[in-house]
């Protein structure tokens, strides 16, 4: 009898699948799927979904934000946005910070995860280098720091006059950078500021990979170095592979605290930098909103932000599944 036969229904009533359905829906198994997954649902739909379908409504109007009068005006505001010069230059900006900061963050922190976890002594049981302990702590440290915070600390430290950096590079005989504007030169501005966006992150997922490669097998490691693989084979050809999933989450995070850059920007540059060279997309939004008083062309600004950031998304998952990555998701 196949399957299908089994679950047609007979003339004397219910079929027999359709019986163990209603036997299995008990009142806990409901009560439990109202509480814990419902409940989730309304909340996410309203806090979450809610909030993103108004805005691209208000991006479809002319609303100021501070009256009632909500012209719809279609795609008028996406029009002017890509034909506004500053604010298609916030976009190049963002689209810089996506492409170069997640894969900056995630290739340092494995290789400083991988030399605190497997990068010590090549002989005896697999650990990292000696006093692991303390540069996870230092690491981190950084990460705990409020952004704004780290922002000031090192817009000091950037300072042409009186700044750190500076200081010691004309110290060791580097004359010319004596007054250097490294915030103040359209060639360096935003290198310097995605410097202090790495330097305040990285430690938050040197974390995330030193727990993940700590749960995978010490037999692995350990066989490779009797096959005689060294320390910078074992972490690309044997680390790397088996912390995949971590590295694609990681990656979708990092993208959205590249495209989420308001507050070291602000703290930075708060105008956007010389000739527009740090702006982005979140503080052109903010200055149309709270500035301009157009929060209808602002709304549109912030539809164009959220598409970057999932068509970002979607070619993680894309470029993880073209090499190998199905694989991962179906054990998963």
């Amino acid at each position: 009898m196949t399957a299908v036969a089994r679950t047609l229904p007979t003339a004397g009533g219910p079929s027999r699948a359709a019986r163990w359905r209603r036997k299995n829906l008990t009142f806990d198994k409901i009560t439990f799927a109202a509480v814990f997954l419902g409940i989730p649902l309304v909340v996410y739909a309203v806090l979450v979904l809610s909030p993103f379908v108004q805005a691209v409504y208000y991006s479809l109007t002319s609303w100021s934000g501070f009256d009632t009068n909500q012209a719809f005006i279609g795609l008028g505001n996406y029009a002017r946005a890509f034909q506004d010069d500053v604010f298609v230059t916030a976009v190049r900006n963002s689209v810089t910070l996506v492409l170069v900061l997640p894969i900056v963050i995630i290739a340092l922190a494995i290789a400083l995860a991988s030399l605190v976890t497997i990068g010590g002594a090549s002989s005896g049981p697999v650990r990292g280098v000696r006093g692991g302990e303390f540069y996870r702590v230092l690491l981190f440290f950084p990460y705990i720091i409020p952004a704004i915070a780290v922002g000031i600390m090192w817009g000091q430290i950037y300072d042409p006059s009186n700044g750190l950096l500076n200081g010691i590079l004309t110290s060791v005989g580097l004359k010319d950078f004596a007054s250097y504007p490294w915030l103040g030169d359209a060639r360096t501005a935003m290198a310097a500021t995605m410097f202090v966006m790495v330097w305040a992150s990285v430690g938050f997922y040197v974390v995330i990979f030193v727990a993940a490669i700590k749960a995978l097998p010490a037999e692995v490691f350990e066989a490779a170095r009797l096959d005689g693989a060294g320390r910078f084979r074992i972490a690309t050809r044997i680390t790397v592979p088996m912390l995949r999933a971590n590295i694609r989450t990681s990656l979708i995070y990092t993208g959205i605290f590249s495209l989420d850059a308001f507050v070291f920007m602000s703290a930075l540059n708060a105008g956007g930098g010389p000739q527009n060279s740090t702006l982005v997309i979140s503080q052109e939004l903010f200055k149309t909103a709270f500035t301009k008083g157009q929060f209808g062309y602002a709304c549109a600004m912030g539809v164009v932000l959220a598409a970057i950031t999932l068509l970002f998304a979607g070619i993680v998952f894309l470029v993880d599944r073209l090499t190998g990555g199905a694989e991962d998701l179906s054990e998963e």
